[in-house]
């Protein structure tokens, strides 16, 4: 007798070999009982066979369940050993049996027992093992050590929106890095990542299809699995299901939960699509997303999901919204009625530069998925602007008439001498109108008034360094050659991009932060300050509290000891959950809401509700 710590009774009580090369207690007394534990030292393969025979010689035995989870354990231990798929195969098929009695003499398993879950795991893993990397999900044929095992499956599970499933990794092995939350689905199946391919001739423009990947369970079911796993040949079929959906299968054996690794594929998707290296290229380079995709998406559109688009900071990538993104998903209400859409800019050009781009890029996207007569939900978009972001999506909630040209120039623009071409791009981008797609946007860091670093010399001296795209070189040509004294500012390059563009000394910035967003939009404000101290000497280590607050939006949240990039906090994160399970609420009246939308929760766990005083608090 030994005593032991709590921690080494646990490691002896969970001992299998799916955590090494010892066996499990349970598997142990089976061979001891049959006197097979020396055989099984000398030739495993014979004492596997022994076994087998004794246990279908004896179906009724009471020690059935024992017996199968040995051979599972058994079979699994050897597969590693020999590098066997054949052996891997067996362990699952075994694994399954155990899990899934069928007939009335047939008990199920204890879900307390510690073997439960392991004979789940004994089947993932050995699944994983034997179908390979990709998995083959098409009809074969295995040779096993005591049979053959016929596989069957249903061309028409691959189809998923009117996408072809392809190319299906298991994600088994996959440590995730740089989310903070790994969120599985417990359940019973491979979880696999799967790239959806487009229908012939799609012309979507967002979706990074080739890049994207999609959670997918993968079933091996035995119909009538304890009978037939004694039997010389098995017959089995594989199905597909996705985390969107299918939680549970019905079979012929009871309803089985399946499991997904939903993150793993999330985070294949963005490390497959984000190239961090752009986040500075893509500020010193204002041409790097001429040729890139500046709208991306991790899921295909889906009929009456509400777009929430995301548009980072100056210097960033959609990588810095993994996240913020990860969490909500979790919310069946949010992964229900919503999905997420990235755009990327260069971030060293001008403001009214880039926000053109996302409305362009945006107009593209619901003209290519059918307009809002197609699917309404396009006409639901939420902006999330962090830091500059939140400029440009302010950008496409503003009806500034001349506000923003006249604080830039002396004379109307109609006087001004320019080329057409130069003379509409100059409307579009300073004579903004409030897209109507666009029904909230809510401002994260963002500097309203301006950010106090971009008054440094530094910032300065990195802005000379920008390459603007020839579209830019081209206007500022005109206004400067053929319009002298028209302008209030200079339009030098470092003064015309978006470092000094946010400087609370630029013209723009303050013109802008005297426009407010249109009453038909929905407008928010989430602002991290450092430390505790009053609000007025706050700032964020970026963007001061005072430059941030906008007295005019329906919300403002201030996260307490967040830096300027608080995307990740899970203060941030809350508000913005509380924010769009508002909106659905308010979106779908007859929806029953679950969850805090109002601020109880949110002021709990750390953040500051501040009310504006032109909102009344419900």
């Amino acid at each position: 007798m030994q005593r032991l710590s709590l921690t080494d009774s646990y490691k002896e009580r969970s001992q299998s070999t799916l955590s090494g090369q010892k066996l499990s207690n349970t598997t142990r007394i089976v061979l001891e009982r049959q006197n097979l534990l020396a055989i099984w030292k000398k030739n495993p393969e014979q004492a596997l066979a022994i076994l087998r025979a004794s246990t279908q010689a004896q179906f009724y035995t009471p020690d059935l369940q024992d017996q199968l989870f040995a051979l599972a354990e058994l079979n699994y231990l050897l597969g590693r050993q020999n590098t066997d798929r054949a052996a891997f195969m067996a362990a699952a098929l075994y694994a399954y049996a155990y899990l899934n009695p069928n007939g009335p003499d047939n008990a199920k398993p204890n879900p307390y027992d510690v073997h439960f879950r392991q004979a789940c795991d004994l089947y993932m893993f050995g699944l994983t093992e034997a179908l390979g990397n990709p998995v083959e999900v098409a009809p074969q044929r295995w040779t096993l050590p005591f049979g053959t095992l016929d596989l069957s499956t249903t061309p028409a599970q691959k189809e998923w929106y009117g996408y072809t499933l392809t190319d299906f990794r298991p994600t088994a092995r996959l440590s995730v890095r740089g989310i903070k939350n790994i969120y599985r689905r417990a359940g019973l199946g491979v979880p696999l990542a799967a790239v959806p391919h487009p229908p012939e001739n799609s012309q979507i423009s967002f979706s990074i299809t080739d890049k994207l990947r999609i959670p997918v369970n993968l079933l091996l079911e035995i119909p009538n699995p304890r009978e037939q796993i004694f039997t010389n040949h098995i017959d089995a079929r594989l199905t597909l299901a996705t985390i969107d959906t299918t939680s549970s299968l019905p079979t012929t054996d009871g309803v089985i939960p399946l499991q997904y690794d939903q993150t793993a594929s999330r985070a294949i998707s963005l490390s497959n699509a984000v190239d961090w290296s752009v986040e500075y290229k893509g500020f010193l380079d204002g041409n790097l997303f001429n040729k890139r995709a500046q709208l991306i998406a991790i899921e295909p559109h889906q009929y009456g999901h509400m777009p929430v688009v995301l548009v980072h900071g100056t210097a960033s990538s959609p990588g810095r919204w993994a996240d913020m993104v990860n969490d909500l998903l979790e919310d069946p209400q949010i992964r229900a009625h919503y999905e997420f859409w990235f755009f990327s800019y260069a971030t060293g050009n001008p403001i009214p530069y880039s926000a053109l781009q996302l409305r362009d890029a945006l107009n593209r996207t619901i003209h290519d998925l059918g307009g809002t007569q197609a699917d309404p939900a396009l006409g639901q978009i939420t902006l999330i602007g962090h830091s500059q972001g939140g400029l440009l999506a302010k950008m496409l909630a503003i009806d500034p008439h001349d506000a923003l040209w006249n604080g830039l120039t002396h004379r109307a623009l109609s006087s001004l001498h320019l080329s057409p071409n130069v003379r509409q791009f100059l409307e579009q981008a300073l004579f903004p109108t409030p897209m109507p797609e666009v029904k909230s946007v809510v401002f994260i860091s963002t500097p309203q008034h301006g950010s106090y670093l971009a008054d440094f010399s530094i910032a300065h001296l990195i802005g000379r360094m920008v390459t603007f795209p020839a579209a830019i070189t081209e206007v500022t040509q005109q206004v400067l050659e053929g319009n002298t004294g028209a302008l209030k500012v200079d339009m030098s390059p470092s003064r015309f991009g978006s470092v000094y563009g946010m400087s609370p000394r630029s013209a723009f910035i303050q013109a802008l932060a005297t426009v407010p967003v249109v009453p038909d939009v929905q407008s928010h404000s989430i602002i991290p300050v450092l430390g505790n101290g009053a609000l007025e000497n706050a700032d964020d280590g970026v963007v001061a509290y005072a430059s941030a607050h906008d007295p005019r939006v329906q919300s403002e949240l201030v996260v307490r000891n967040s830096g300027h990039s608080t995307q990740a906090n899970p203060i941030t994160i809350a508000e913005v959950r509380r924010i769009l399970l508002q909106q659905l609420a308010a979106t779908i009246p007859d929806l029953h809401v679950k969850g805090d939308i109002n601020h109880t929760n949110i002021m709990r766990i750390g953040g500051d509700y501040v009310i504006p005083a032109t909102w009344a608090k419900p």
